[in-house]
């Protein structure tokens, strides 16, 4: 992977400021989930995905760098995982997300790039 697991890919067609929320996500293989909440916090931005009854309403946390394709008419974000892929992420737990400063670095490590 040549780009930053945390950055948006400059080819993903996302403008920066436009609201994810609410968008569905289709994985290489089909659709996972609508995204739940959004950051765009520089380094660190990533996407919160609700799977809903296909996993078991499941939170999952996608770093913005698998984002291959934003497509704003469809409200739809494609992403280059497959949904096994997804599935066998770590959960997302918003707890401990605010409390512990290293919190991504797991994702980094499933996604496949070690944070700096």
């Amino acid at each position: 992977m040549s780009h930053e697991i945390w950055d948006y890919r400059p080819t993903a067609g996302y403008r920066a400021g436009v609201d994810l929320v609410g968008y569905r996500v289709e994985a290489t293989d089909g659709h996972i989930g609508k995204i739940d909440k959004h950051s765009e916090a520089v380094g660190a931005a990533y996407l919160v995905v609700d799977t809903g009854a296909w996993i078991f309403g499941r939170h999952v946390l996608l770093p913005v760098g698998t984002i291959e394709r934003v497509d704003a008419a469809e409200r739809t974000v494609h992403v280059d995982r497959t949904k096994d892929q997804v599935k066998d992420a770590p959960e997302y737990d918003a707890a401990k997300h605010a409390g512990e400063p290293s919190y991504l670095e797991q994702f980094a490590r499933y996604y496949g790039q070690p944070r700096m």
